[in-house]
């Protein structure tokens, strides 16, 4: 059966853009604006503080590891701050390893950190299925695979993009998967977590082409259609027939971007009777005919 989580962190290609080691002493703080840039790190040595807008404050300790998949403001502090208003430098002690903190005092933490980026259009659509933040402890194989992602993105070797593509899409499913628990914010995690839920996702994801509908995917649950939609719908955030017709699209995007196959093509690969039903669709939810999307990807 198709799982849903690696498929949408496929469809979301993502890429580094940046990575680095931060070691730190004393008393420090870090403030950050990178609106829509998944952030990431993981504690080697110490803790810290970090504070999202909106989410309650995180203690970061050794062994942890943080993923944002959609960091905006966010701040990262000793775990005793500095006095309000100050400002922290960021010196460069070598190639990709960053010091904070008073430089006479000896360092007590050291993390390897990173952004990436998403390459699909519809990262906004995908992201908005995962928790905001994910906070896993105990777990050496994500500390492992960032130290890698961290090595080979200094390194000239060839290759270099495609390895890193695959090590933060392994990364990432990682990371979500380990943290799929009932505290987790609504989302895909949160219904996967859900076992009769978890049953109806996965099937929506293999059979995009089946005409779901909501009584048909209760049974497969195992639960009345009331009691289905709504715990769907508190659980992953969405309706079900909304939640499949955005995965529908997902789909859909990615193959027009790819090219190589007609409107109507597409539009029975995501499970549309006729061209013209899925164009009116598509329309209605990406602002512009399929048409024009796949020849945009093109030209663009």
């Amino acid at each position: 059966m198709s799982d849903p989580l690696a498929q949408i962190v496929s469809l979301l290609k993502p890429n580094a853009s940046f990575a680095k080691q931060v070691i730190a002493g004393g008393s420090w703080i870090v403030r950050r604006s990178d609106v829509m840039q998944p952030f990431y790190c993981a504690m080697l040595e110490g803790a810290c503080m970090l504070e999202i807008p909106g989410e309650t404050p995180v203690r970061v300790e050794r062994g942890d590891f943080v993923l944002v998949p959609m960091a905006q403001d966010f701040i990262s502090t000793s775990l005793t701050p500095p006095p309000k208003g100050t400002r922290s430098p960021r010196v460069e002690i070598g190639p990709g390893v960053y010091r904070l903190g008073d430089p006479d005092i000896e360092p007590d933490v050291r993390m390897l950190a990173g952004h990436c980026h998403f390459g699909s259009e519809d990262a906004t659509l995908l992201v908005s299925l995962l928790p905001r933040v994910v906070h896993v402890s105990g777990e050496d194989r994500l500390t492992t695979l960032l130290e890698l992602v961290n090595g080979e993105t200094r390194a000239a070797r060839p290759g270099r993009d495609v390895v890193l593509e695959r090590l933060l899409e392994v990364m990432l499913i990682e990371a979500l998967r380990v943290s799929s628990r009932s505290d987790a914010s609504p989302g895909l995690l949160r219904g996967l977590a859900d076992a009769r839920l978890a049953v109806a996702l996965r099937q929506m994801h293999a059979e995009p082409t089946r005409a779901w509908t909501v009584a048909e995917l209760a049974r497969t649950a195992g639960l009345s259609r009331s009691t289905f939609f709504e715990r769907f719908r508190r659980e992953v955030g969405a309706a079900p027939m909304d939640y499949l017709a955005g995965w529908r699209m997902a789909l859909a995007k990615d193959l027009l971007r790819k090219g190589g196959a007609g409107v109507a093509q597409v539009a029975s690969q995501v499970g549309y009777a006729s061209a013209s039903t899925f164009s009116v669709a598509f329309a209605r939810h990406v602002g512009m005919p399929p048409v024009a999307y796949a020849r945009e990807g093109r030209t663009g």
